[in-house]
């Protein structure tokens, strides 16, 4: 059967192998009440308005959720009409910003591949070497039982690759296999502060070097993939610290890494447990990319908010066709349903744009970090 990657997480904390402290929350701020039965109510119209597939709209309806409860205060005090119109321009938006990025490749050749793996026998490298080797990518893995070191000096190892992946501007795409929570990457105590110096530091080091002006902080060139429980709130988290970050030590910021999280906010992921040990979300990119024929020359971020999507949409769900021959799908288990999501960076334009729709002063502060579904 499967298990959760936090339950066994946690049955390791009890045995004295592992230490789970309080969750902290994601950086994003929970909605007034009035917000959710507002959105249930204007969804079916929203849907009409933007003219896509139901298929579509169920992918990113949750990511226009989430944006639009980001800004509930300045949505609630607006007319129906209004309100309508900022729900669908935000959809109008979400989508702009999948279809402007979804060519980005997550695996393909000439692209190094960065993989931290939970140090629990069964989760072999071979999980990401092999996709790297048939797609002509490099890859490089960090696994505590495999190189003899201890927790502590593979995360540390980690990090430094992570903060030279960040200064050498190389396409890198780094994966992190294990156990998650929202603070951390939980199999090596790494925290989202950690992880969010370790990019900055790198990022920066040139300049450090040089002893010239600071050089903006740009990690778009890093697609960061985490599955494990709780990731989407990890890389939330992770973003807001590099921002945050940024503007303490009067950095600019270029581009944050494009995310990819195995779990949506809130979820643990899960794992099939026998001979080999591996990540609900992991084994579908497998199944998906390289054991089924033929192969695409690569695969790309599309890949991803598009296939993985789908296949990860049937855990917890069963398939259902209703009379007039439409597939949809009755919820059977919800503890199963992992909901991956895909974040892609903003620039300033994307959030002048955001500000215009919500009508938001030129000045507002918001998060460079989109989820698009």
């Amino acid at each position: 059967m499967p298990k959760t990657l936090f339950a066994v997480a946690l049955a390791a904390c009890l045995a004295g192998d592992a230490s789970i402290d309080a969750r902290c929350p994601a950086a994003e701020p929970t909605p007034p009440a009035g917000f959710e039965p507002l959105f249930r109510e204007l969804a079916p119209e929203v849907f009409a308005r933007i003219d896509v597939t139901p298929k579509h709209y169920r992918q990113i309806e949750p990511s226009l959720h989430h944006l639009a409860g980001r800004h509930a205060d300045s949505i609630l005090p607006l007319s129906r009409r209004q309100q309508i119109d900022v729900f669908v321009n935000l959809a109008r938006f979400i989508d702009t910003k999948r279809n402007a990025t979804g060519d980005t490749v997550v695996i393909g050749p000439g692209r190094d591949m960065i993989g931290l793996l939970d140090p629990a026998r069964g989760l072999d490298p071979k999980e990401i070497t092999a996709l790297a080797t048939g797609y002509g990518a490099t890859a490089t893995i960090f696994k505590q039982l495999e190189s003899g070191q201890t927790i502590r000096q593979v995360a540390d190892a980690f990090l430094g690759a992570a903060g030279k992946a960040a200064a050498s501007g190389r396409p890198t795409t780094i994966v992190v296999l294990g156990h998650g929570a929202p603070e951390e990457i939980q199999s090596y105590s790494i925290s989202f502060q950690r992880l969010a110096d370790a990019f900055i530091t790198g990022a920066t080091q040139p300049a450090d070097v040089n002893k010239g002006p600071p050089q903006p902080v740009d990690l778009g060139h890093i697609v960061l993939v985490c599955d494990d429980c709780y990731s989407a709130d990890f890389l939330i988290n992770l973003a807001a610290a590099i921002e945050a970050e940024c503007r303490m030590r009067n950095l600019p910021l270029a581009a944050l890494p494009v995310c990819i999280a195995g779990t949506n906010r809130d979820r643990v992921g899960h794992a099939d447990f026998g001979e080999k040990f591996v990540p609900h979300f992991w084994k579908d990119v497998i199944e998906l990319f390289y054991v089924r024929r033929p192969r695409p020359e690569q695969v790309t971020l599309r890949d991803f908010f598009e296939k993985v999507d789908n296949m990860m949409y049937g855990y917890g769900r069963a398939p259902q066709v209703d009379g007039n021959g439409a597939i949809t799908y009755r919820l059977v288990d919800p503890e199963l349903c992992q909901d991956p999501v895909v974040f892609v960076p903003l620039d300033d334009k994307d959030l002048a744009t955001l500000r215009t729709i919500l009508g938001l002063p030129a000045d507002t502060p918001l998060p460079r970090l989109l989820d698009v579904g």
